[in-house]
């Protein structure tokens, strides 16, 4: 097959699809197709799309956008030959442009985000003379707010003010009503005082910030002590729970406070989850685990038996009764293993963001 098209290269970080006049005759085999600069775009668009390359042309002009979306809607169908002369073009067209490549480490660094580590990237900047973090305040945004407070308790007033100044105001003000009163009092007073502060003093709160960060020691542990104890005792049973606690007590009596707090058992239902919930906690649980539940709950858990029974449909809660008296007496072992299978219930629709476990009251602090 010979062809003398002449498309202009076709991609420099875009598909070129401006010939709208020019018309070469495409094809092979005794079969001619009369095709511009758009339609070849187009073709080359829709090759891509079959072979399931990821790309974006967002960054081309709407017109030329909605000109290849017109192209692509009447073309229908394109024969074999005409395709493989239109690619060739394309391929062509990359040959002879060649590539090219950022003439800046930043660019480059860029270009690469995303595909390489983020502690390499910092390294490269910092060895090329660059701010080891372009945009800090973004960082420090992205931040989780158990992070971001546990920074702020180290900094002085002025700078919890800027910092709360640069979050967004949803995120400044659940982190203002998790800081002790005074202090929260003090950096909102604070925030009053920022009108005439500079943008370079701003920036440089946001890099100071951002390197204590990259400073910070790597850990192998997500969860924080309290939370991997109180997990593992979650599912523990309530006597070897109980144990481990007044033991914690001997020894810290603080974690132990902080553990108990972080700890969701069965008991802890009707404090914790809302009775408009229940109706998917217990599509969630084995029905037969559920009659177990029930069923074997004493003292401080036959509450939350019949918390649970009161918040479903009176239908569903006597078809549950009338199981549980045919079920009778449970051993203490099957009935906590029923009810750690709730417990697991619940953190699963917790963690999926089916259902909020509803937080214990605090004691206001002045």
């Amino acid at each position: 097959m010979s062809t003398a098209l002449t498309m202009s290269p076709p991609m420099t970080g875009s598909i070129d699809a401006a010939q709208p006049e020019a018309q070469d005759d495409v094809g092979g085999g005794g079969a001619t197709m009369r095709l511009n600069g758009r339609q070849k775009a187009a073709i080359i668009v829709r090759l891509l799309l079959a072979e399931g390359a990821e790309f974006t042309l967002t960054d081309l002009p709407e017109k030329v956008q909605a000109d290849l979306v017109w192209q692509m809607s009447i073309l229908q169908r394109i024969d074999e030959a005409t395709m493989y002369a239109v690619v060739e073009e394309f391929l062509g067209a990359f040959h002879s442009s060649g590539l090219k490549f950022p003439t800046a480490v930043e660019d480059a660094l860029k270009m690469m985000e995303g595909r390489i580590s983020p502690k390499l990237t910092t390294k490269m900047r910092k060895q090329a003379g660059l701010a080891a973090i372009p945009d800090p305040w973004k960082r420090i945004r992205e931040l989780d707010h158990d992070i971001l407070l546990g920074l702020l308790e180290k900094e002085s007033t002025e700078v919890g003010a800027v910092v709360l100044s640069k979050l967004k105001v949803t995120d400044a003000a659940q982190l203002l009503g998790r800081m002790p009163g005074e202090r929260a009092r003090r950096i909102a007073y604070a925030v009053s005082l920022t009108a005439d502060i500079s943008p370079a003093v701003v920036q440089r709160i946001g890099h100071s910030l951002a390197e204590q960060l990259e400073h910070q020691p790597e850990r192998e542990f997500d969860e924080d002590p309290v939370e991997r104890v109180g997990a593992i005792l979650n599912f523990s049973p309530a006597a070897t729970r109980d144990e481990v606690l007044n033991g914690l007590e001997e020894t810290d009596a603080e974690f132990a406070s902080q553990v108990r707090n972080a700890i969701f058992t069965f008991a802890d239902v009707p404090d914790r989850i809302s009775a408009t919930d229940i109706a998917k906690v217990t599509r969630a649980v084995d029905p037969a685990q559920l009659v177990m539940a029930l069923a074997g709950a004493r003292d401080k858990d036959a509450a939350t038996a019949e918390f649970i029974l009161s918040n479903m449909s009176k239908r569903m809660a006597e078809s549950l009764r009338e199981e549980i008296a045919e079920l009778g007496k449970v051993k203490l072992k099957d009935a906590e293993a029923a009810m750690t299978a709730v417990v697991i219930a619940i953190r699963e629709l917790v963690d999926a963001g089916e259902i909020t476990l509803v937080q214990p009251e605090e004691e206001e602090e002045d």
